[in-house]
């Protein structure tokens, strides 16, 4: 062996190890106990995709559709495993058996450790800035609110990087091949906004060297490894391509795409403006990198013992009850964010160590990645910087279809470690050199000066924010709490600060050896982190079964379970943010960031007003059944108020599967359609767009008698009794990429009806009726994804031999 084991194995065996423990350590109810964390939107998700999962283990099939929620959708969005794919053994592999999802923080600590190898960062830093991406607030509050998908995608960024960086830094073929498997293995996870801000990272980073290559006069070899690059993303997008093709067909289809009924002055693609920067960062709020609790955290928070707060309540004589339930959800977070599960941290040490890299790393890293730093907390603030972000929504191709662009932070505090680690790497290596401790000084200077400034406006604002509703006594008395607050964690970062700061200080002058530095600095670093993410991730966030307790049978539940019968619920206990009626029923409502834009036309136009007019009368003891005619389209049998049995409503006029219609209005438009429908007695009368068929021509009405004769997530079979042929509407939604009906054995056209529904031209006489969900597409293309899939994995073997080679050769 040509190698000294001590000097190149040993230092990454402990990296990984470090990488594995901490995780363990911190998650061991998990990986022990085999306890779970409370994550609402993997519950959400758990309601939503029971049918696909129960249809998946009794048949072994994958089903493409689902009833479960907002009346039928594609189930791309919300569970899709393809027959053949490798990616999640690979990722159990690559992860060391860790339990999802907290796997994905062991990866992103191992491919940030291989991102900053490759800047040439000695081991034991690079595992600093592996450490910082890993566990910063970010991902754990991803964690606990259950976004896995979200995670997973960032923690695949550095290993992106990776690949690009070695591909421009002489290892082109083993950087296409880690960067196949890592565009593979991101997309897997569908969160294509993650992937966008990727690819606003890569762009910028390929800009930073294609000035390089400009200036070396190598403008052929930038051209060279950039084709190879996008071939290599090419080959991980083939990876998942029957994923891709799916959601991409449809997106035109969901509130992402083009608008079906476009208002005047807004767009008429994409998402409502609005509701994408609803969550956007305060532009004040970025001083949470630095002062964790500098907006106070949370939007609900325990205060500490006797508190203003506290003393406010007991001096106005409040029931110990109420003070006490006051004090431990307190409302701290005065920021302007609707709401938030705490603020986005990644370390003051790293913040500190990233103005080194300011000072201090390679021109072309502190320019790029400053820049990306910079461009991210832009993106982040959203609406705060509307003549920004407004211009991107409204201008950059398919910018418009993401929201919470809060989310952009995950990009920062995915920058922050790599120029902070290359800082560090490069004060170390140049510590003798004339100008580095003047310099280093002048870091210090700067990130404390961060510090005051950020103390002195949160002053300046007087700790406004969040304060509807309260006695000026109590707002008063919150004011100083939420003061107390950022001065003790503005204390707390001035020692992190100043510890760091003596640490390395020693090292320049020669009273400390490195590596004992650096591993105090690394000890300071996760009590730093670990200190903050226990305030929003303990030992109280992990229970034995939380979907046990969740999704436990209620005496509504049970009454309903009675009805054999198909049929849809409504639930009006927040219909159309839950679901938890999923899990048992097919449900009017649902939870889900893509629904169909159609749905959601009907839920803003006709439902929720038909819904809450329904309430109004049935609270003063009139149950109008009849007035809730679109619910009745929908087959609403049932409706559901609260857990108890008598809380379950029975709809005795829901229109059942099928019905024929006495009357057909045609309409021209969208809006004269959705219009029409809010008052239309739709059991004996329909719509139909006539610009739907060529020359506009008209439907036949038609009578008779249809009735479901067995039913499947992605299959319908009914049998018809016509006595006069015409249109048969389907309380079904209606879908155009995939759903075929069979009329007699015969492939027929669907029609959209009543602006949702399916709708179908019967003939005379016994008729069975068969519709399928099919695309044609994703049959066709699965067998390109799991080929993809293994020759991705063959040419990283091959690129990591002939690179291992290389290297041997090289001595």
């Amino acid at each position: 062996m040509d190698f000294k084991f001590k000097e190149v194995i040993l230092p990454h065996f402990l990296a990984i190890l470090s990488f594995y423990l901490i995780v363990v350590i911190y998650f061991s109810p998990i990986v022990f106990e085999g306890k779970m964390m409370f994550q609402t939107d993997i519950l959400q998700w758990e309601g939503s995709a029971k049918e696909l999962l129960d249809h998946r283990e009794n048949t072994g099939e994958e089903a493409l559709w689902t009833n479960r929620m907002f009346g039928g959708m594609p189930a791309y969005l919300i569970h899709l495993d393809p027959k053949g794919d490798i990616t999640n053994t690979l990722i159990k592999v690559l992860t060391l058996g860790l339990p999802h999802p907290i796997s994905a923080l062991f990866f992103g600590m191992t491919a940030m450790y291989l991102l900053l190898l490759g800047f040439r960062v000695r081991p034991i830093v690079a595992v600093l800035g592996a450490w910082a991406f890993a566990f910063n607030t970010f991902n754990f509050l991803s964690l606990e609110a259950g976004h896995n998908a979200k995670i997973w995608s960032v923690c695949l960024i550095p290993l992106i990087f990776t690949g690009v960086h070695l591909a421009f830094n002489n290892k082109k073929l083993l950087g296409v091949a880690v960067t196949a498997l890592a565009v593979l293995l991101q997309l897997k996870f569908n969160h294509l906004q993650i992937t966008y801000y990727t690819l606003m990272l890569v762009v910028g980073y390929g800009i930073g060297q294609l000035v390089v290559y400009y200036k070396e006069n190598r403008l052929l070899d930038f051209s060279k490894i950039t084709a190879l690059l996008l071939a290599g993303a090419m080959l991980g997008g083939l990876g998942n391509l029957a994923r891709l093709t799916s959601v991409l067909e449809y997106s035109p289809y969901s509130i992402r795409g083009e608008s079906n009924l476009p208002e005047t002055g807004e767009n008429d693609t994409g998402l409502d403006k609005d509701y994408a920067f609803s969550w956007s960062n305060g532009i004040v709020e970025t001083f949470t990198l630095i002062i964790p609790n500098y907006y106070g955290g949370a939007s609900q928070q325990a205060l500490p013992e006797d508190s203003a707060s506290e003393q406010a309540l007991r001096s106005q004589g409040a029931d110990p009850a109420q003070t006490n339930q006051f004090i431990q959800n307190a409302p701290t977070y005065w920021g302007k964010q609707p709401f938030t599960g705490g603020p986005i941290y990644g370390g003051v040490i790293m913040v500190f160590l990233f103005v080194l890299g300011i000072l201090f790393a390679p021109p072309l890293y502190r320019n790029v990645f400053l820049a990306l730093t910079l461009l991210s907390l832009m993106l982040s603030w959203g609406k705060n910087l509307a003549w920004f972000n407004y211009t991107l929504f409204d201008y950059l191709p398919g910018y418009n279809k993401f929201r919470a662009v809060s989310m952009a932070l995950g990009i920062t505090l995915f920058l922050i470690p790599v120029l902070g680690t290359l800082g560090l790497e490069n004060v170390l290596r140049n510590s003798q050199a004339a100008t580095t401790k003047k310099t280093f000084l002048k870091g210090i200077a700067i990130t404390l000066g961060l510090i005051v400034l950020a103390v002195l406006v949160a002053f300046g604002l007087n700790f406004q924010g969040n304060t509807t509703g309260y006695p000026e006594w109590l707002l008063s008395a919150l004011k100083e709490d939420r003061r107390s607050i950022l001065l003790s964690d503005t204390l707390r970062s001035l020692f992190f600060i100043g510890a760091t700061g003596l640490l390395i200080g020693l090292v320049l002058y020669k009273k400390l050896k490195t590596e004992w530095a650096l591993l105090a600095i690394g000890l300071l670093l996760l009590v730093d982190l670990y200190g903050v993410n226990r305030r929003y991730l303990d030992q109280e966030s992990f229970t034995e079964n939380p979907s046990q307790q969740h999704f436990a049978a209620t005496p509504a539940d049970q009454k309903i379970m009675q009805d054999e019968g198909y049929f849809r619920v409504l639930n009006i206990q927040n219909p159309f943010n839950e679901a938890r009626t999923s899990y048992y029923f097919n449900s009017i409502g649902g939870y889900h960031g893509a629904k169909m834009s159609r749905y959601q036309d009907l839920i803003e136009r006709v439902l929720t007003p038909e819904m809450n007019n329904f309430i109004q009368k049935a609270q003063e003891g009139n149950f109008d059944y009849g007035s809730i005619q679109v619910l009745n389209m929908l087959n609403t049998k049932y409706i559901l108020a609260g857990r108890s049995e008598n809380a379950v409503f029975t709809n005795p006029l829901a229109n059942g599967a099928a019905w024929f219609p006495e009357k057909i209005i045609p309409v021209d438009s969208n809006e004269e359609e959705i219009n029409t429908l809010a008052g239309l007695q739709t059991k004996t009368v329909a719509t139909y767009n006539s610009s739907q068929t060529a020359g506009g021509q008209s439907l036949p009405e038609g009578s008779g008698s249809i009735d479901l004769e067995s039913r499947a997530p992605d299959q319908l079979v009914y049998s018809a009794r016509v006595a006069k042929e015409g249109l048969a509407v389907f309380s079904e939604i209606y879908y155009p990429e995939g759903w075929k009906a069979l009329v007699n054995g015969e492939e027929a056209e669907i029609h959209r009806v009543n602006y949702l529904l399916r709708g179908l031209v019967l003939p005379a006489g016994e008729v069975k009726v068969e519709m399928q969900f099919r695309p044609d597409h994703y049959q066709s293309k699965v067998w390109i994804t799991n080929i993809t899939q293994y020759a991705i994995l063959l040419f990283l073997i091959i690129g990591l031999v002939i690179n291992s080679k290389k290297a041997a050769q090289k001595g």
